[in-house]
């Protein structure tokens, strides 16, 4: 297997992990990408752009599902640093109607660590058409019932946190989420990754190939925080192919890029809050990412993770780096994205071959460990 991009001295064994996973039929296409000090270190890509043979070449870009959810994370984080959101005051107090049924007392760092207890719907959506309609689905998670108490246990908030996170953005910028994005981060950074995809980058989007397992169809008890999370009308991973879900913005989901976007906008937040002259967050406004909100279970995802401001960290129950200032996210079928403020490093790698597991992909784990190995 060829690829093409590049890939500096030193970081050959991040080139040969990537190769290996297409050697080993694990990949139609897919890209990566590592930033050293804001530095580009790795930038390859390969294979094909959809199953009929389109290639996979450098501005491609697709479906990123959950690693979306840093995007979303970044902008919350952004106005807290100016002073504009208080992390540990009441989502009410920026959304008023949010308070219903019992949710005064919710926080913001609540909604950034999957603690808020809105994991799902509720009433379970009947269409994903639903999705596209931000001031009913917003109308919806206001009027819900937490489903246990806020702040005591994480529970993967996994398409609801983009967007609770976004109606705060919304209330308190003025701005839709998608474009709050656009103007702070992407245009400031160049970097190519769209919450709500102009037409106009319509023919670079590359196909997804489902995963051969629905999501959540193997959680067994029906009545459990993880079912009742997936429960209702279910994404099937063909939903990116529409123009409707392109132009929407699914701020937990629907993100879409490449593997050199996502460590671009990653090395600032790996640099201390800015790269090539740029400033998004102050350094303090970094440390927040590393403020342990929940540490356990998740009841939805059930694997041991230690949740900080919008985040999972580094923890020997989840190891992701051998530095203990570092941070993750990934997306469903396997994209990833590690930022670790002790090496300064951005690693990215998104693909279009989904696997069914929403936490574990090894293809990108394997990546993050040859990066390391080359930093070693």
């Amino acid at each position: 297997m060829n690829t093409l991009g590049f890939c500096k001295p030193g970081f050959e064994g991040v080139q040969a992990a990537f190769e290996a996973n297409f050697e080993k039929g694990a990949e139609l296409g897919a890209s990566v990408a590592v930033t050293l000090d804001g530095e580009p270190v790795v930038d390859l890509w390969g294979g094909d752009a959809s199953p009929k043979g389109d290639p996979w070449t450098q501005d491609t870009v697709v479906n990123v599902y959950s690693t979306t959810k840093t995007m979303a994370a970044f902008c919350v984080l952004i106005l807290a640093d100016r002073g504009a959101i208080d992390l540990q005051a009441p989502v009410a107090d920026y959304w008023p109607e949010f308070a219903q049924n019992g949710k005064a007392g919710v926080r913001v760092a609540h909604v950034m660590s999957h603690s808020a207890g809105l994991a799902g719907f509720d009433p379970p959506l009947s269409a994903v058409e639903e999705l596209y309609d931000w001031a009913a689905i917003c109308d919806r998670l206001a009027a819900q019932a937490p489903w246990w108490e806020p702040g005591t246990r994480s529970g993967y908030h996994a398409i609801t946190q983009g967007y609770l996170q976004g109606e705060i953005v919304r209330r308190v910028s003025g701005r839709s989420i998608g474009q709050f994005f656009r103007e702070e981060i992407a245009e400031p950074l160049g970097a190519d990754f769209h919450i709500g995809l102009d037409p106009v980058h319509d023919s670079r989007v590359g196909e997804l190939v489902p995963p051969s397992v629905a999501l959540g169809s193997a959680i067994q008890d029906p009545e459990s925080i993880a079912a009742r999370t997936f429960a209702g009308a279910a994404l099937d991973a063909t939903e990116p192919q529409t123009s409707a879900w392109r132009r929407a913005e699914i701020p937990a989901a629907g993100g879409i890029g490449n593997a050199r976007s996502v460590a671009r906008v990653h090395s600032a937040l790996a640099c201390g809050g800015g790269v090539d002259g740029v400033s998004i967050l102050s350094e303090a406004g970094v440390a927040r990412i590393l403020e342990e909100q929940t540490r356990g279970e998740d009841m939805v995802l059930g694997a041991p993770l230690v949740f900080g401001m919008g985040f999972g960290l580094n923890d020997p129950i989840f190891p992701i780096s051998p530095n203990p200032r570092a941070f993750f996210w990934g997306g469903w079928g396997g994209s990833l994205a590690v930022i670790d403020l002790d090496a300064r490093v951005s690693i990215a790698y998104v693909m279009n071959r989904m696997e069914a597991d929403l936490l574990g992909d090894l293809r990108g784990g394997g990546i993050a460990g040859a990066v390391y190995a080359s930093l070693a």
